[in-house]
């Protein structure tokens, strides 16, 4: 049974977090201290700073020798066992296409593990906790975060080959020129289904450059990957960091996660209406969140394997809200943004409650 010396160790571990969030919301929406100019700087500080530098500090002190393969296996079955479901789902609702397959997966696969999930969950389950979560991490940063983004650059190609072609010339046709050009494409029309294909074949390569492109100017896939170097360094050599580059990494990224809590406040207060999708796409959002996510890895982790610690975290960080990167990629490429942010906002309002209520259950 879980005590109450162990709640109350959770919640003095996290309110701090919703106390800055809180601050920043109040200063915005009644003080008014901050412009927009200075919410932007702030948040643009926050991206190519604070995130990054507390990304390396996780993932290189995450022994990557010793990354538990269940759990990662866990991952990637939920992530599979995500997009069967929604592309089932989308196929019978007959509506919807790729669009909603990328938010669907982001809301039930991609929870906010750096910024709230790492004290959140050492408060839980101690260090171990977050040597495991430095693992999801790593995953997130190296493979689905780039996944997500080749998705949203392939649904934006796929609507440019698709698009047709416009056919106001401005001039009316007579029905024998319709009927002759009715005969002309039913001749050419394996002609054409082979042309598009290599239409559609020739884009691929368009589509991995841009997507190359917008990594390589992303300062977290920097930082994630000279935090995988330094990590095999470290744990293979034991070579340790010169004092001065550690000190002032960790003075930076010790900030950063109060700086990323301040920057979601600002968001938060810059939103006209904490529902700003409707409240059917809120519960969807919610639902694919709270109840999806996390049954979907406790399936993956059942059928991997996963035990006692390992276990109940892999569940517990799949019920975290939905991270703030895959937000940023949906307003970037105007992918159902409203929906994205509702989940963050009410996400981080009902955090703590639904974390607390998964630490029950996995504990009785």
């Amino acid at each position: 049974m879980i005590s109450l010396a162990n709640v109350y160790h959770v919640v003095t571990k996290t309110v701090p977090l919703y106390v800055t969030m809180i601050l920043a919301y109040v200063s915005i929406k009644w003080f008014k201290i901050f412009t927009q100019e200075q919410c932007s700087g702030i948040n643009k500080f926050v991206a190519k700073f604070s995130i990054p530098l507390l990304s390396f500090q996780v993932i290189s002190s995450n022994n990557i020798y010793k990354m538990s393969l269940k759990l990662m296996y866990a991952d990637f079955i939920q992530k599979l066992l995500a997009f069967v479901l929604l592309t089932v789902i989308i196929k019978i609702r007959g509506k919807g296409g790729l669009k909603w397959i990328i938010t669907g997966l982001s809301l039930s696969t991609l929870p906010n593990t750096l910024i709230l999930g790492v004290p959140l969950l050492r408060a839980m389950y101690n260090d171990e906790a977050v040597v495991l979560l430095a693992q999801i991490v790593f995953l997130q940063s190296m493979v689905w975060y780039n996944l997500l983004l080749f998705l949203y650059e392939f649904d934006a190609a796929k609507n440019m080959i698709s698009a047709p072609p416009s056919q106001n010339t401005g001039e009316s046709e007579t029905a024998s020129e319709i009927q002759s050009k009715r005969e002309e494409e039913e001749e050419h029309d394996d002609e054409d289904e082979e042309q598009v294909g290599t239409k559609r074949k020739k884009k691929i390569y368009p589509i991995l450059v841009t997507v190359g492109k917008k990594l390589i100017r992303n300062p977290n896939t920097f930082a994630s990957l000279l935090g995988i170097i330094w990590s095999s360094i470290h744990f293979r050599w034991g070579i340790h960091m010169p004092e001065v580059i550690n000190q002032s990494i960790e003075l930076l990224s010790n900030g950063g996660l109060g700086m990323a809590m301040f920057s979601i406040g600002l968001f938060m207060a810059s939103q006209s209406s904490i529902i700003a999708c409707g409240a059917r796409n809120t519960m969807v959002a919610i639902g694919l969140k709270v109840l999806v996510g996390p049954a979907l890895m406790a399936l993956a982790s059942i059928f991997i394997g996963l035990r006692n610690t390992l276990f109940k975290v892999a569940i517990v960080q799949a019920a975290l809200p939905q991270g703030i990167v895959p937000f940023v990629f949906a307003k970037e490429y105007n992918v159902h943004p409203s929906i994205l942010s509702t989940a963050i906002l009410l996400g981080m309002l009902i955090a703590l409650p639904v974390e607390l209520a998964f630490y029950f259950l996995l504990a009785l």
